[in-house]
């Protein structure tokens, strides 16, 4: 809605408080929303499995990107795959603390044989990877699955798509990781272009060199395709393992 709709054409002054959940809003976005309505939006993260586990609230200072601090009720840490906290600033797995007492709002296990690699010790391992910085707020790094490895680094596909986001031809992206000989996987987005715009080798470029200076020169995306729209879930979830799916059947092909 913010790419493509003027939101100062409209009255706000209604409109008294703004969050969302799901996939996590890219800093841009907030900054826009802010612009027009003047409101900030507060991100929260939650599962199906759970009720909100990590939020952000009026009373808190919100750090755009970042999903907030734990919800009252809940320990919420960065843990190592053993389930031992991590410091600051270390990238790990989101977990909830379920032992010895279990909070109410978290689900009691999965049908069969699943349960037993979402519990780890006294922890429920929600599937997502996160840090969390010095002042104790959580930054979403991506879906387990949804990590890339290349050539010996781990890159979250939330960055990259950030960092196109930024890009004033950029609507929307989303990105995975494509298998490779070399790198044993590369960055490769799927970008939906704001009205007006062409997809044009010159513009590829110029959005990998935008990549690479707002995040880091290994993380740009080596591949670019341009598509009229993402596949998404009914409420608005990228569904990145179906582009993943996509790729592989075109390789298969090859």
């Amino acid at each position: 809605m913010i790419g493509q709709v003027d939101l100062k054409n409209y009255d706000w002054s209604q409109l008294r408080h703004a969050l969302s959940a799901g996939e996590p809003l890219n800093p841009e976005v907030i900054r826009e929303w802010k612009k027009s309505t003047g409101l900030y939006i507060y991100d929260y993260y939650g599962q199906t499995e759970t009720v909100a586990l990590v939020a952000n609230y009026p009373a808190m200072t919100v750090k755009e990107g970042s999903m907030g601090k734990p919800t009252p009720g809940h320990i919420i840490e960065v843990v190592d795959d053993e389930g031992a906290p991590l410091p600051p600033m270390e990238e790990g797995h989101i977990a909830v603390k379920v032992k010895p007492f279990s909070p109410p709002g978290i689900f009691r296990g999965y049908w069969k044989e699943e349960s037993n690699s979402a519990f780890v010790g006294d922890w429920y391992f929600t599937g997502d990877k996160a840090y969390k910085d010095e002042d104790g707020y959580f930054w979403f790094v991506g879906r387990s699955d949804d990590l890339i490895k290349s050539s010996g680094y781990r890159i979250g596909p939330f960055e990259v798509e950030s960092a196109l986001q930024e890009h004033p031809a950029v609507l929307e992206s989303a990105v995975i990781g494509v298998p490779d000989k070399m790198r044993g996987q590369i960055v490769k987005a799927f970008v939906v272009l704001n009205n007006g715009c062409e997809g044009t080798p010159a513009l590829v470029k110029e959005l990998q060199e935008h990549v690479m200076k707002v995040t880091a020169p290994y993380k740009y995306p080596r591949e670019i395709d341009f598509v009229k729209e993402l596949p998404k879930t009914i409420s608005g979830k990228v569904r990145r393992v179906e582009l993943r799916k996509m790729e592989l059947e075109k390789m298969k092909a090859k």
